[in-house]
């Protein structure tokens, strides 16, 4: 009997393979090493191919689709209903199979090569700046033992730390000072990296016309587009931009019941390095608005003055992440006080 849909449970060295037939029958249960699982879909005619969107997922998606399969990603908690019984390979690969086709099921789209490698600068520079700022957290921890305390901000640190060591080197244990302009040398290093990092993130920024584009909004940067662009690929995928908006979790959380509509705050669902990107940028749009005479009357002024500063970031957030869809979607150009029908 031919085999129409496969579900593959993902795994590092053994993956476990499911196929039904056109009438939802297993035919197929089996357990493949990773060197041998192209060369048994290569025998196979064209199926649709279920995967969790997880660790190497668009990888193999990328290598099946070429061998002429249609190749379908899903959020792992999606697929997690679908498990009968005891959690094992075998039935996360039936589940997948069970998931991939209900005609109600919402995909992941398939990264392309390009489109990962920027996003490796990003999860790079992301650890990167995390390292930075435990190491300066570290800093004036240590610091702080001996009573020598400095403001929060990692600009801080890396200014005052030669003159704390030139001015307390005759009060401090010498192999204290040792430690600490250990520590700063590894903070300049990091610092150094994220700034690496960042100049690669700008040149394929200016290399791309959909990212150039995403920078004429205001909240939106060289990071925060090329990391949207990079993230989203076709905006098309998306319904429209309130699809988008809650994709990123800034659409509020519903908790309704018997007709009575109850909204919570964000959702927070998606990819929180993006959101988290929009979300500051709107707050730096929203600090240089309060200091802009020209701003009063309109949307933003009126917001502000009817919410609170935070939700008045997140609004604006939404907001952007609607134009990026329309930008996108529709390839236009960003306009300031553009109408829609016209």
């Amino acid at each position: 009997m031919k085999i129409t849909t496969f579900g593959i449970d993902l795994a590092k060295n053994v993956f476990q393979v499911h196929g039904v037939n056109d009438q939802g029958k297993a035919v197929l249960r089996k357990a493949l090493r990773r060197d041998q699982v192209l060369e048994f879909f290569i025998k196979l005619s064209p199926c649709l191919v279920g995967m969790e969107a997880c660790a190497s997922a668009h990888y193999w998606a990328r290598k099946l689709q070429s061998q002429g399969h249609t190749v379908k990603l899903m959020a792992p908690q999606y697929v997690k209903p679908y498990v009968k019984t005891n959690k094992n390979d075998a039935a996360d690969a039936e589940a997948i199979c069970e998931a991939v086709g209900r005609p109600n099921m919402r995909f992941v789209p398939i990264k392309n090569v390009e489109q990962q490698s920027v996003l490796s600068l990003h999860r790079a520079r992301q650890g990167f700046v995390k390292s930075r700022t435990a190491q300066a957290n570290q800093i004036r921890d240590l610091l702080s033992e001996y009573c020598i305390v400095i403001r929060q901000g990692i600009c801080n640190v890396t200014k005052r730390l030669p003159h704390i060591l030139e001015e307390c080197a005759n009060e401090l244990p010498g192999v204290f000072c040792q430690l600490i302009q250990r520590l700063g040398d590894h903070l300049k290093e990091l610092d150094r990296q994220v700034g690496e990092l960042e100049v690669q993130i700008k040149i394929w920024h200016k290399q791309n016309e959909a990212s150039k584009k995403l920078e004429e909004i205001p909240g939106v940067g060289p990071i925060t587009a090329t990391a949207i662009v990079a993230s989203i690929g076709d905006a098309k995928c998306f319904k429209d931009g309130r699809q988008l908006a809650a994709w990123l979790g800034l659409v509020p959380r519903q908790h309704s019941s018997g007709g009575k509509q109850m909204l919570l705050g964000i959702s927070k669902r998606g990819d929180s390095y993006l959101r988290t990107l929009l979300i500051h940028g709107a707050r730096s749009v929203l600090r240089a608005a309060e200091r802009k005479v020209h701003h009063a009357g309109s949307w933003l002024a009126n917001l502000m003055e009817r919410r609170n500063f935070n939700v008045a970031v997140v609004a604006l957030a939404n907001k952007n992440a609607r134009i990026i869809w329309a930008l996108l979607a529709h390839e236009r150009k960003y306009q300031i006080n553009f109408a829609s029908g016209h």
